[in-house]
């Protein structure tokens, strides 16, 4: 999918000229429905209960009563009716209709442009006057088709975009829109309309289920619509442009847009200095905040990403207290603070147990809102899955709940799937006591690897028993230098060099049998007989490890500290256009180099055959368990004890 070069402005005239034909559709309109069935009928209401509102509106032309009417789609009147004890409509209601009519104008503005960009405006007119050709028939029928595609998706992604401020903490049911209308833009329209209100009609709810309820819809019919166009013919006008409205709102081909806002955060960020230990995680995590802030809104797309050494997802595994909640911290610190200088927007998300739901579906809705929240191209975004062996269930494994199974499916589409584009904006930490409980496919997923293994040495832990302590207490320091243990670049430069041989065991053994075959493995031909003989011993390390195991090298090329003044005066770099930050960076890159390569092949396959190792230790323990557990019951139930 090629990206974005420039945004076209979608004129504010172009828009309201629409909101009249906008507003007839929302005030009644018939339509038969083709695939999805009508609402079964709605129980009376109890006596002395009214069936509207005490005043009604009396503007000439609003839709019939809905006693004469029955079968038609009555958008304004089905709001006003939701709990309608009320004389006036609620302000959310009032922003919901707000928010339709603007959706429906801005999805017909972007259908105009795009019919004359793609040559539909000419054959609509060709056709009206009779004299289109029969050899076009297929090409208008499928151009009418995108049109309804585009038309539909900027209508969804226009009420998230619109309601985004008034999206609460309240649930409801997923909705099952079927009623995808595509043989026009108009035929579309009504269809979705159509749907919308047999969502919400009738429904005793709150004002917040009310705007809960029209996201919902319009996140699935984002979902739908965009399934949809992935085999369809003549959207190269539409994936291949970009809009922009005065409001802010933006149009990139199928991706959802969201108001480019922050997120309010209440953490204690850390400092660099009190993660003590760590180092390597420390030290990616720094530059990968540096990193994100290269991205550049106008291109929507990072130079790091575009020259190779992005870190797009990553994994942190490291036992119990070590420090992966303070690393966080950090990160979630320095790309705030950096955001904050700059100007820009900055959202961190966090997913966690308590986004897993019982109700089908949920789950996976959940986990997608989380990822569109975090990928939105107009925000520099951080998301952070914590404990993600307890949030995301390995496949096949029937302890695992069906909310589990639904997220593994949606982190591994979003983080590695057919329509992944990076365009390093954001990033994803997925963190575990226990990865080697993470399903196989999915940890492979995560690009990058954050050992944390918390303090290691007698300096370390000087640190941080000063660092808890605080300042409260008169205790001498003693002979030590506080902190120097922590200077970032000597102690990455000894935790590379460690990694230099295999800390693994059996990756040892492999490691020394090849070493005693060919010799150091200073060629790429040898450093791939390396890469044959670990998946030899380990069938799991694939095609995709190799390419973690580059992208890993491609950041080492990028060792490199973006200078501080750079992130503290914007004017040095962050507000210097693409391809200034592009040549900026190019020259700071270093060349790669065979020790790069074997420390990189070497850490990644460390933590492969540790994961590994836990889980079979793991799933032997049990085995024995049971065993024990299992001569235990016979032994007592031949002794007549049960």
């Amino acid at each position: 999918m090629s990206q974005n070069t420039g945004q076209m402005e979608l004129r504010e005239a172009d828009i309201r000229k629409h909101y009249p034909a906008a507003l007839a559709l929302l005030q009644g309109f018939d339509h038969a429905p083709r695939i999805g069935k009508p609402v079964a009928s709605l129980p009376e209401r109890s006596p002395g209960i009214g069936a509207r509102r005490a005043f009604r509106a009396t503007t000439p032309g609003l839709a019939a009563s809905r006693s004469t009417r029955n079968e038609g789609v009555h958008l304004i009147e089905t709001i006003e009716e939701l709990n309608s004890n009320d004389g006036l409509i609620s302000p959310a209601q009032s922003a919901v209709l707000n928010a339709l009519r603007r959706a429906i104008a801005v999805a017909r503005a972007v259908g105009d442009q795009f019919a004359e960009i793609s040559g539909l405006a000419d054959l609509k007119r060709a056709n009206l006057q009779g004299g289109m050709a029969p050899s076009k028939s297929v090409e208008f029928a499928e151009a009418l088709s995108a049109e309804a595609l585009a038309s539909l998706h900027v209508f969804g992604s226009f009420l998230t975009f619109a309601l985004a401020d008034r999206v609460s903490d309240v649930t409801v049911d997923q909705p099952d829109v079927v009623e995808v209308l595509t043989e026009n833009a108009l035929l579309g329209m009504q269809g979705a309309l159509w749907e919308l209100e047999r969502q919400i009609e009738g429904r005793e709810d709150s004002d917040e289920h009310l705007v809960a309820r029209v996201v919902s819809f319009a996140e699935v019919l984002m979902e739908k619509v965009a399934a949809r166009a992935a085999n369809a013919p003549r959207l190269g006008a539409f994936v291949d442009g970009s809009w922009r409205t005065d409001d802010g709102f933006t149009v990139n081909g199928f991706t959802a847009a969201r108001a480019a806002k922050s997120t309010t955060l209440t953490m204690q960020f850390k400092k660099p200095h009190e993660v003590v230990g760590n180092h390597i995680a420390k030290y990616q995590a720094m530059k990968l905040a540096k990193m994100l802030m290269a991205y550049d809104f106008d291109r929507k797309m990072n130079p790091f990403a575009d020259l190779g050494g992005f870190i797009f997802t990553f994994m942190g595994d490291g036992a119990p207290g070590t420090g992966k909640t303070t690393l966080i911290q950090m990160m979630a610190g320095m790309v705030h603070d950096y955001c904050q200088i700059a100007g820009y927007p900055f959202r961190y998300q966090n997913f966690g147990i308590d986004n897993i739901d019982s109700y089908q579906g949920k789950s996976g809705q959940n986990a997608k809102a989380f990822i569109n929240t975090v990928l939105d191209p107009s925000v520099i975004g951080f998301g952070t899955i914590d404990d993600i062996d307890q949030i995301a269930g390995k496949r096949g494994d029937r302890q695992s709940s069906a909310g589990q199974q639904e997220v593994t499916a949606v982190f591994m589409e979003a983080f590695a799937g057919a329509n992944t584009v990076v365009r390093g904006n954001c990033t994803f930490g997925m963190f575990s006591n226990f990865p080697e409980n993470v399903d196989d496919a999915l940890r492979q997923r995560a690009g990058a690897r954050f050992l944390v293994d918390g303090p290691q040495t007698r300096e370390d832990y000087i640190d941080i028993l000063s660092l808890l302590l605080a300042k409260n207490h008169d205790i001498p320091l003693g002979q030590h230098d506080l902190f120097s243990a922590q200077q970032i670049k000597r102690a990455v430069a000894r935790s590379f060099e460690s990694h230099n041989r295999p800390k693994e065991a059996r990756l040892e053994q492999v490691f020394d049998r090849l070493h005693g075959q060919i010799g150091q493995p200073d060629t790429i031909a040898k450093l791939g007989a390396y890469l044959k003989a670990i998946q030899e011993a380990d069938h799991r390390f694939t095609g995709r490890a190799i390419k973690n195991i580059t992208d890993a090298v491609k950041v080492r090329a990028m060792d490199f500290e973006l200078p501080d003044e750079w992130m503290e005066n914007p004017e040095l770099f962050l507000r210097k256009d693409y391809d200034t930050k592009r040549n900026m960076i190019s020259d700071l890159r270093q060349p790669i180099t065979t020790d790069m390569v074997l420390q990189e092949i070497n850490r990644y396959a460390d933590s492969e055959f540790r994961y590994a190792g836990k889980s079979d230790e793991a799933a032997i323990e049990q085995m024995v368990r049971d065993l024990r557990l299992s001569e235990e019951a016979k032994r007592r139930y031949l002794e007549g004890k049960v």
